[in-house]
């Protein structure tokens, strides 16, 4: 199950952001407007913008999100110093793309680091490694890590530094899943576990 969220390490949703709150009493108005299949995870179909960005991956190369059309997208943003909520998602996506079978080939798992100045593309890479091949480290300066965060409602906040340099970073907990065509359609957070997951992923790839 995905962690819940706690200060200096995943903030709620509700309590980093009032734009994110926003974003929860919307989808939350509009789910019963959703047609097509019963999901267990909540529906956004329409609600959000089609998956796009430029960043580049843990191998340094320069990706769009084009990359990715033809596949199912989980994009989830963390770092790689988060003490349990990341490692504890990252954990549950995981066991979900092991549990889709062969049907797993299909999805890709984009983790966007909200920590870039230490998330260096070989950080990354090590980090991802032991969750599996399925996962894709992405990562931006400022700006290009601000647009995408803006453009998914999702927040972000580097507390300051210790003596010894070290800090936390406050961020979102959600997972957005992307069809293979980039479009948004599911929302997952905190208490949706990996059955729900693979439930809904099999639902989605079903209907392509």
């Amino acid at each position: 199950m995905i962690a819940a969220a706690a200060r200096g390490r995943a903030a709620s949703w509700a309590s980093i952001s009032p734009v994110v709150a926003v974003w929860l009493v919307l989808l939350g108005l509009s789910s019963c407007a959703q047609r097509g299949p019963a999901f267990a995870l909540q529906n956004i179909t329409g609600l959000m913008p089609q998956l796009a960005f430029e960043m580049s991956d843990q191998d340094g190369r320069a990706v769009t999100a084009a990359e990715y059309r033809g596949q199912t997208v989980l994009l989830y943003f963390g770092y790689t110093h988060c003490p349990d909520v990341c490692p504890t998602t990252l954990a549950t996506l995981a066991k979900v793309v092991r549990d889709l079978g062969s049907g797993g080939a299909g999805v890709r798992i984009l983790f966007v680091t909200v920590d870039p100045a230490r998330d260096t593309a070989p950080v990354l890479k090590s980090y991802l490694a032991y969750f599996g091949s399925d996962f894709v480290g992405l990562r931006g300066d400022d700006a290009a890590l601000t647009a995408l965060t803006k453009r998914y409602r999702v927040a972000y906040h580097r507390e300051p530094a210790d003596r010894y340099g070290n800090y936390a970073v406050d961020h979102s907990s959600a997972v957005f899943i992307f069809d293979d065509n980039g479009r948004p359609r599911l929302l997952a957070g905190a208490g949706d576990d990996s059955a729900a997951f693979t439930q809904d992923l099999r639902r989605l790839m079903t209907a392509r």
